[in-house]
């Protein structure tokens, strides 16, 4: 799952959530090779002529333009949500690419989780209310995980009160 309990601390509880990663660095490494292989293959008919010279710089382009692309689309997954738990307060901390970081904090005993099955933006919208706002977690996890995120954290939170 993309989200882990870290070991507690003390009186803090800390969960940590990310997106999944369908292409692990080593993946990247055998994407791009074959990639540069499979584009490269119809030059070797024109090693020896001129016109390799001429179509070199396009296949070279076409892989630098894939390997910018899937970088980009890394950075970009660089999200990263911190959840802590402490007895006399909640805080959660959105760490986005190319953005600051957002926090909200509340108290424990007033904070609801919530788990709307419909109506909100997309199915099983998990939703964490207190202090005057209501705020999304974990909006890149598939709908079972938000189901078992829910159910992990109600029962965090009723341990704390």
């Amino acid at each position: 799952m993309p989200y882990q309990w870290l070991p507690p601390s003390n009186e803090e509880r800390s969960l940590r959530l990310w997106p999944h990663r369908s292409l692990p660095p080593r993946g990247f490494a055998w994407f791009i090779g074959l990639t540069a292989a499979l584009i490269a293959l119809p030059l070797v008919g024109l090693l020896g002529t001129p016109v390799l010279w001429g179509m070199l710089p396009f296949v070279v382009a076409a892989v630098a333009a894939i390997w910018f692309a899937l970088q980009r689309s890394y950075r970009d997954g660089a999200i990263l949500e911190e959840l802590r738990l402490w007895p006399d307060r909640v805080t959660l901390t959105r760490h986005d690419p190319r953005r600051a970081a957002r926090q909200w904090e509340a108290n424990p005993h007033w904070v609801q989780v919530t788990l709307r099955a419909t109506g909100g933006p997309v199915a099983e919208y998990l939703t964490l209310k207190g202090a005057g706002r209501e705020v999304e977690l974990g909006a890149f996890l598939t709908e079972e995980e938000r189901r078992a995120l829910y159910a992990d954290l109600s029962d965090a939170l009723r341990a704390l009160r």
